[in-house]
């Protein structure tokens, strides 16, 4: 853990990865809202991104202009805006005893930077260290599906400058984040997407069940309501992102 959270009522630090399309966005709310449900304070977060200068760096990213963009100014690029995040939401939501759920962290730059880009482990691992200022996830649950089909539920609205790379590339990021899993079993946990979210959920929240007792203690149903809303905000959200264009 990081020496920067010193309260003992220190809060837990979720992380969602995997590759392009897997469904991660869907699946942080709805354990937002079991866990919610289950009276804990969620803080949900996305990695590049989630605070002004973080969305920024974000927007330069994914934006596919920017093909001749060096894989080590990408690195860099998400460290930037890594460390705002941690420094600006995420340390502080941590000590005041809240659940911070991060779309992506340090594993994606290893699978996409370190493997895919080919930076190498070493590297990347270091500029980690630097980017999260230490900090570590409490557990991370990376989703799997088919990687074609991933990709093109992905980009079905135009791919960005990440989406559109070679299936060569989506397909190394998917095996790094496998040997990621084989390599810290106790924090990683690969989740297989279902074919309905609900059975998604119920398999994501029974590899973190032992960090929410009170969550599972209580009777959760997922809703087509609940779907719904979590559906229109995302619309809502792309519609405000391809307003800003």
């Amino acid at each position: 853990m990081s020496d920067s959270i010193s309260n003992t009522k220190r809060g837990l630090f979720i992380t969602f990865e995997g590759g392009e399309g897997v469904g991660k966005s869907t699946q942080i709310r709805l354990l937002a809202a079991r866990l919610e449900a289950g009276g804990y304070q969620t803080v949900l977060v996305r990695d590049p991104g989630g605070t002004v200068i973080g969305e920024k760096i974000r927007a330069i990213l994914l934006d596919t202009a920017n093909t001749d963009l060096d894989a080590t100014s990408e690195l860099l690029l998400y460290e930037a805006a890594r460390v705002q995040l941690v420094t600006e939401h995420i340390i502080p939501a941590l000590e005041r005893g809240a659940v911070v759920l991060c779309d992506r962290f340090t594993d994606s730059t290893m699978a996409y930077q370190g493997f895919a880009r080919n930076l190498g482990t070493d590297t990347v691992r270091q500029a980690n260290i630097i980017g999260s200022k230490g900090l570590i996830p409490d557990r991370t649950i990376v989703l799997t599906r088919d990687v074609e089909s991933a990709l093109k539920r992905a980009s079905k609205d135009g791919p960005d400058r990440l989406e559109a790379e070679s299936i060569g590339f989506h397909k190394k990021v998917h095996e790094a984040f496998a040997a990621i899993a084989a390599n810290e079993p106790d924090r990683v946990r690969l989740v297989a997407n279902r074919m309905y979210k609900a059975e998604t959920a119920e398999a994501v929240f029974n590899e973190l069940s032992d960090l929410f007792p009170q969550a599972a203690e209580i009777a959760f149903t997922i809703t087509p309501e609940l779907i719904g809303s979590i559906k229109r905000e995302k619309q809502g959200r792309l519609r405000d992102t391809l307003g800003e264009m």
